[in-house]
């Protein structure tokens, strides 16, 4: 079991002192974090970046190192990535999953390979640490994603259901035309 995995079967919270930020999400949710986690943990807050955006988020602390995933696109320049990253002795991967499709893979890949307890974020500023006594905002989560919450997970579900259905029907359909054309 690698070590990162270890922390999602412990309710420890670490403190926050060394924080790796994935900016997975869009810039202003740090924008509008940065400032209040600055203030509660003043200069013990020490955070890097790994973003995709260019610049970074205002309210960054001084010294913080910045990282580009389109600087690491082959795997060797990742290999070293991932060895800068290790060497820094994070206690926290705050990761920000706000239903936007940026940086999904880097974001999973990075909470997998580095041994910190990951705080997943979302676009309200809500939050919650990525272990087993979570699984039912986990659960929540990934349901309201997936649009099987509020009024459209009846439809959701319909479609669902229904998509074994439809796909039998198109294939008998072309199967059926298809045999028609042949023996014509």
């Amino acid at each position: 079991m690698t070590r990162s995995l270890r922390y999602f079967f412990s309710t420890h919270i670490p403190h926050f002192d060394r924080v790796l930020l994935v900016e997975s999400g869009s810039r202003h949710i740090f924008d509008n974090l940065l400032p209040g986690v600055r203030e509660q943990y003043g200069d013990r807050f020490q955070a890097d970046l790994v973003t995709c955006f260019t610049g970074q988020p205002e309210h960054l602390p001084p010294g913080a190192q910045v990282w580009r995933v389109w600087q690491h696109t082959d795997p060797a320049s990742r290999k070293t990535l991932l060895a800068e990253l290790k060497a820094r002795r994070y206690n926290v991967v705050a990761i920000i999953c706000s239903g936007e499709p940026i940086m999904t893979k880097w974001k999973w890949w990075l909470a997998l390979q580095i041994p910190a307890k990951v705080c997943v974020l979302n676009e309200n500023g809500d939050y919650y640490w990525f272990d087993y006594s979570n699984w039912r905002t986990m659960l929540h989560f990934i349901v309201f994603r997936a649009g099987l919450s509020g009024p459209s997970a009846f439809t959701t579900v319909t479609r669902l259901l229904l998509f074994p259905f439809a796909l039998v029907y198109l294939l008998l359909w072309a199967g059926w035309a298809h045999l028609r054309r042949v023996r014509a």
